[in-house]
This record gives structure tokens, sequence and C-alpha cells, in this order.
């Protein structure tokens, strides 16, 4: 057609030059994507010191307010200080994982994080229930060191299918609220920590902050590996972590500051359940409560062996 512009024909390289890289001249491998390219993330201290705050104050924090506040301002028929904690938990941490996933220099998962963040939402809420529950026993005289059928308050239950009910609900506590809470918990942090790499060897190292965060973080995640019962999910996660690190290493690449941080601090939680296992390890009752292989009690269910004066105490008033 006259008049009609001719068509610019596609840049093509000269003959035996090397080809320009780029999303028009895909090379032997592809297009480059935007995961190949590492962007520098400096260290989280906001959201890890969040998330160490929050830790603390509303999980581990939950029992021991309910222990001390005065029953009268929580009645036993009714939520205790720590469930208003629990509820807190819940939907505070969802909130950090989002954020911290946000912050990630790598594009990560969204559907498996999305599906992740409900699990967690469902496991903590049935946790809440179960937990709140069997916690307000201890004024009853409970005791987390023997199995439900054990306890003297509950073996005496009339009719007994009651003792049922009692056991669904630790099940519920203790398996189903753990596995749905724990599972995506951990699988969160793996999928967070697969884009903590760096191929600079400058930004493979931790701020002071860090460090100061670290011994309270670990020290936290030995209380939810131990109190949780989830050891196996824990080293199965920290395993994954040092298969991706050697793989990673042998592509030149290393962590970063956040991804040391989570290492370390798995590394440090290990080594205190180890501790905690050899300090226990004669402990003829827990022995009992917890048989087989792995042998890791509960620091509730040593609390209320060794040192629980609380319903006792009173009693005496």
């Amino acid at each position: 057609m006259q008049g009609s512009a001719r068509r610019r024909p596609f840049p093509t390289a000269a003959p035996g030059s090397p080809q320009p890289a780029g999303p028009l001249y895909p090379g032997r491998h592809g297009a480059v994507k935007n995961e190949d390219s590492f962007k520098t993330s400096p260290f989280h201290f906001d959201l890890w010191f969040y998330f160490t705050l929050q830790n603390w104050v509303l999980d581990f924090g939950r029992p021991i307010a309910m222990i001390i506040l005065p029953l009268e301002w929580f009645p036993l028929n009714k939520p205790s200080a720590g469930d208003y904690f629990h509820m807190a938990y819940n939907v505070i941490t969802p909130f950090l994982l989002l954020k911290l996933i946000e912050r990630s220099p790598k594009t990560l998962p969204r559907s498996m994080v999305y599906v992740s963040i409900i699990m967690f939402v469902m496991g903590a809420s049935i946790h809440l229930v179960g937990d709140s529950v069997n916690h307000r026993l201890i004024f009853s005289g409970y005791q987390h060191h023997l199995s439900v059928r054990e306890n003297p308050i509950i073996k005496n239950l009339k009719p007994e299918t009651l003792i049922d009910s009692f056991e669904l609900l630790y099940y519920y506590d203790e398996y189903l609220g753990h596995s749905m809470w724990y599972i995506p918990f951990f699988l969160i942090l793996f999928i967070y920590f697969t884009g903590c790499f760096t191929p600079v060897e400058e930004e493979s190292r931790m701020p002071v902050a860090a460090l100061l965060l670290m011994g309270p973080s670990s020290l936290y995640y030995w209380y939810l590996v131990t109190e949780g019962q989830i050891f196996i999910l824990y080293i199965f996660t920290f395993f994954a972590m040092m298969a991706l690190v050697m793989h990673q290493k042998r592509k030149g690449l290393v962590l970063d500051s956040n991804g040391l941080f989570l290492f370390y601090s798995f590394i440090i939680t290990l080594v205190l359940i180890a501790v905690w296992v050899v300090w226990l390890w004669n402990d003829k009752i827990l022995r009992k409560k917890y048989p087989g292989v792995i042998y890791i009690p509960e620091p509730w269910a040593f609390y209320t062996l060794h040192m629980n004066n609380l319903h006792a105490a009173k009693e005496s008033l």
C-alpha cells in the first residue's frame, strides 16, 4: 500500500556478537525474572521487636495473668484475663506475619501465605477455647502432669461419658488446635526465610539490635516448642532451613541480617531444648506422662508438679 510506512525489522544483534539481555532479548535460559534480582533488605527491628513483645505478653503471659489476677475480677464461668490476651494474639500475630511477608525482597507465593494465615487463625481460635477451660481447671485441682483420666477431679465424674468429653476437649486443645496453629506459623516463617538470601557478603551481618532480640526470641521459641509439644515440626523446619542455606551457598548466596536472626534463634532454641530435656531426664512422674522416644516435658506440667502451691495457698486464706 503506497504511503504507508514500512514496519521496522525486529532489532537483532550483529552476527557473532553477544546477545543483549532484557525482556526483548530472551537468552537461552528465558527472560530474566524479578526474583533473580536481589535487593537489599535491612533488619526489620520494628517487626521483630513487636513479634517478641507480643509473644511474651500475649502468649506466654496468658496463663500468668489468669493466675495472678483476683478471681473476683474474672469468675470461673466467665472469660479470664488470659482469654482476652489470647484474643488479641489471634488478631495481632496474623497481621505481623503478613507485614513480614510484605517486606520480603523476594516475591513469595501469595495463595500459600493466605491459606496459611486462615488456618493459623482457625487453629489459634480452637486452642483459645480448649486452653481457656484447661487452665481454669487448675483452680479446681487439675494437675497438668497427669493425663485426663488420671486426674483426681476427672476420674470420679459421673456418668463416665463426661470423661470422654474432657478427653475430646483435650484433643481439640493439644492436638487439633496446636497442629492448625503451629504448622501454618512455621510454614510462613520458612516461606519468608527463603527470601532472606543475598550475594553481598557485607549484608550478611546482624546489627546490635538483632543480637539483643535474639535471646528473648529464642527463649520464646523454646517455650513454644516444649509447651506446644511440636518438636518434630520445629526440627523439620530447622533441617529445611539448614538444607536451604547449604543449597544457596553453592550458588554464592548468603543469609541477610533477617535470615541470620531467624536461623540463629532456631539454633539457640535447640540448645535450650537439649538443656531442658537433660535437666528433667530422670523425672519419673514426667517420664510417665511423656513416654516414647521423644521426651520433652511441658513447662506447665513441670509447674503443676513441682512449683504449684497456688491452690493450697488460696484455700488457706
